[in-house]
């Protein structure tokens, strides 16, 4: 006897992290998804969806927004809902940037950083950016579809030194 597996449904990334001591510049952090075309899984972004935009179907949005943290848990969500992503697409890379406004910062001068994914109410990845301490971006996520179509999870955290513009179009690339 064989199950046959669903995938992902519906997906959230969550973020969370402490603001600036008082009298510092805010600490402004993003979650990013660049989405891939099944004929090119590994070459452009055919769109990339941040705290200023969401893709063009609705399938993925950002449902809250911080740009200063706030100290109260995960105060910036995206969701994806891959039960509903066209087929067209085959891979959907996850990260995180920090905004450089008022110089630069690493994932080392964030206080109480943190990302959770989960799906429903299952935990696929929960990561404090301790292995990315001395980068500006990170990866965390690899969702790509098998060959029945069904949308698989993949932790990917890897860390990047590029501000928000650069990282979106590097994160989806092979290292």
């Amino acid at each position: 006897m064989s199950s046959v597996s669903k995938g992902l449904g519906k997906v959230e990334v969550r973020l969370r992290w402490d603001p600036s001591p008082l009298g510092e510049p805010p600490r402004h952090l993003d979650i990013i998804a660049a989405t891939y075309s099944a004929d090119a899984p590994y070459g452009r972004p055919v769109y990339v969806v941040h705290y200023d935009s969401r893709s063009p179907d609705g399938t993925i949005n950002m449902s809250r927004h911080s740009q200063t943290g706030q100290g109260f848990g995960f105060v910036e969500v995206m969701a994806l809902e891959f039960d509903r992503l066209s087929s067209a697409y085959a891979r959907v890379v996850v990260g995180v940037a920090i905004h450089q406004d008022g110089g630069p910062r690493t994932f080392g001068d964030i206080s109480n950083g943190g990302a959770l994914i989960v799906d429903g109410y299952r935990e696929l990845l929960a990561d404090d950016f301790t292995h990315v301490a001395e980068s500006t971006a990170t990866t965390l996520a690899e969702f790509v579809r098998d060959d029945s179509g069904a949308w698989e999870f993949r932790e990917m955290v890897r860390g990047f030194d590029s501000d928000p513009v650069v990282f979106t179009a590097e994160m989806g690339g092979v290292r």
